[in-house]
């Protein structure tokens, strides 16, 4: 089968000589390199539910309980508002935005392979000291571990995954990512569901066993093979080669090697990747890449629902297990709708996806923001059927942004940048998503109990401008070879003032450092 490509008449893109099978092989290293998602995944979910629970209210956050036991002069809004609780969850995400910093270094020089290593080891010791944790600082310290591990496994997984697949199936093995992700987070939400009965020690289970998709990725990193890009970055022409044609399943293999060696050329001429990224000729790939894309993925909200889930749904009436499971219910819906991604996004494209799940997005937010204002505060329990309203508005949000800015914000990143400062680009990525991601992960409670339902209109307001910035910032990737992408800039309406033919041709010639 041959692998199509675009844009071959600029005279440097192979892409329509590329050619593939899809092997046992090569499915084996992206369900094994995929896993490294269940670990941010398994987070995501399990922190809400944990910090909802009484048993782990009772020993680390008293006066948080006592407050959701009587809160008959309280608005309902601020139950939940305590920074040192939302630090439990944020802490990890600052720590994650440290360790992306040394993932890139040891990605880049180490490859891909020993980053998922290293990143399963951490996540395995925090999993470890979250569950015999005896106060708030072994809370905090485990967490920061947990971070680190997410640090690396964030940095390098949508890389690898970039990396090996072909590129017409590209957008759909990256998203294994985001699978692997959402099923961590229902899995999580079920694990929550059911240890909640386990009184008082339920919660430990609930964060020990995140120990287990750090296990298997371990296992499984021990025998996953390098990628080509990376074998080649490393100087390693002969295993990059062998790699390549086992993953790909045919010797025929010459038009993208040749690409790989040219873009490996490039890259070592860049002696300071953090600062390339500065470079005008490259302010599109860290401007819409590494800037917009990562930050706007939190600024829809998404991850407050993510994060606080069961705590919302108990603040809205819900009792502590009709709020697990409720949560367990939108958990579901994102992994159904990263199936439907994965099925549809290298057919229709990632601009279709982002723009038709961000009208989506806005209505629903502001159908939340409506509904509270109405019903919601002082105390008063909502109706039954106001609350299961909000759970199916809720579920309609969770599967527009499944399908879109859940896998695409991913995905897409790791599309754009050129060989030279992939892993540099990537660690942008993971930092700036981490920033607003602790951000949102610190402020959202408080703001919750501040704006109360306004905090949905600020949601709607970001939605509407993180739209435009996609329609008009950036160019469609979908089958694009991983190695030509540049290409689309240099015809892009807007970057095309900053990319030329030239400055390619000065990488490739070694003169550009």
């Amino acid at each position: 089968m041959a692998g199509g490509g675009v844009m071959d008449s600029t005279g440097g893109a192979r892409a329509h000589l590329y050619e593939y099978r899809i092997t046992s092989y090569f499915i084996f290293a992206c369900i094994v390199g995929s896993m490294g998602g269940s670990l941010f995944g398994y987070d995501l979910g399990v922190s809400g539910g944990v910090t909802s629970m009484d048993d782990f209210l009772k020993e680390f956050f008293p006066h948080v309980y006592r407050r959701k036991q009587a809160h008959l002069k309280e608005t309902d809004y601020c139950k939940y508002d305590n920074q040192i609780l939302t630090l439990f969850t944020s802490s990890l995400y600052l720590a994650a935005l440290i360790s992306t910093f040394g993932a890139s270094h040891v990605t880049r020089s180490k490859g891909r392979r020993i980053s998922i290593i290293c990143g399963s080891i951490s996540f395995f010791a925090g999993a470890v000291l979250n569950a015999a944790a005896q106060n708030i600082a072994m809370l905090i310290i485990g967490r920061c571990l947990l971070g680190f591990g997410i640090g690396f496994g964030n940095q390098a997984v949508p890389l690898y995954l970039s990396e090996m697949a072909p590129a017409k199936i590209r957008g759909a093995v990256n998203q294994l990512f985001q699978l692997t992700t959402c099923l961590g987070i229902l899995i999580a939400n079920f694990v929550n569901y059911g240890v909640e009965r386990i009184h008082p020690w339920g919660w430990r289970l609930s964060l020990g066993l995140a120990a287990v998709p750090a296990i298997l990725m371990f296992v499984g990193g021990i025998f996953l093979p390098e990628t080509p890009n990376s074998l080649v970055e490393q100087g390693k022409l002969e295993e990059g080669r062998q790699v390549l044609e086992r993953i790909r399943g045919t010797p025929k293999v010459e038009a993208e090697f040749q690409d790989l060696i040219d873009a490996s050329r490039a890259a070592k001429a860049i002696k300071h990747p953090f600062r390339n990224l500065l470079q005008r000729k490259n302010r599109p790939h860290w401007c819409v890449g590494a800037l917009g894309i990562p930050a706007f993925q939190q600024l829809t909200g998404m991850n407050s629902i993510l994060f606080y889930a069961p705590v919302i749904f108990q603040s809205l009436g819900f009792g502590s297990g009709a709020s697990l499971y409720s949560s367990a219910i939108t958990s579901s819906a994102l992994v159904a709708a990263t199936l439907i991604s994965m099925f549809f996004v290298d057919k229709f494209g990632r601009r279709k996806f982002f723009l038709e799940a961000g009208c989506e997005l806005f209505l629903c937010s502001v159908a939340i923001a409506i509904t509270l204002a109405l019903e919601f505060g002082q105390g008063k329990m909502l109706p039954k059927g106001i609350g299961i309203f909000l759970v199916v508005v809720i579920c309609v949000f969770v599967l527009a942004y499944g399908r879109s800015w859940g896998p695409l914000g991913w995905l897409v990143p790791s599309e754009l940048f050129p060989l030279e400062t992939r892993s540099a680009g990537q660690s942008m990525v993971v930092c700036v998503n981490m920033i607003f991601t602790a951000l949102i992960a610190q402020c959202f409670l408080a703001a919750l109990c501040h704006l109360k339902y306004g905090i949905f209109l600020v949601f709607a307001g970001l939605i509407f401008i993180m739209s435009s910035f996609i329609y008009f910032l950036l160019p469609e990737t979908k089958q694009v070879p991983i190695e030509e992408i540049y290409l689309l800039y240099q015809s892009h309406w807007f970057w095309k003032r900053y990319v030329g033919p030239e400055d390619r041709a000065a990488e490739l010639s070694g003169q550009n450092v």
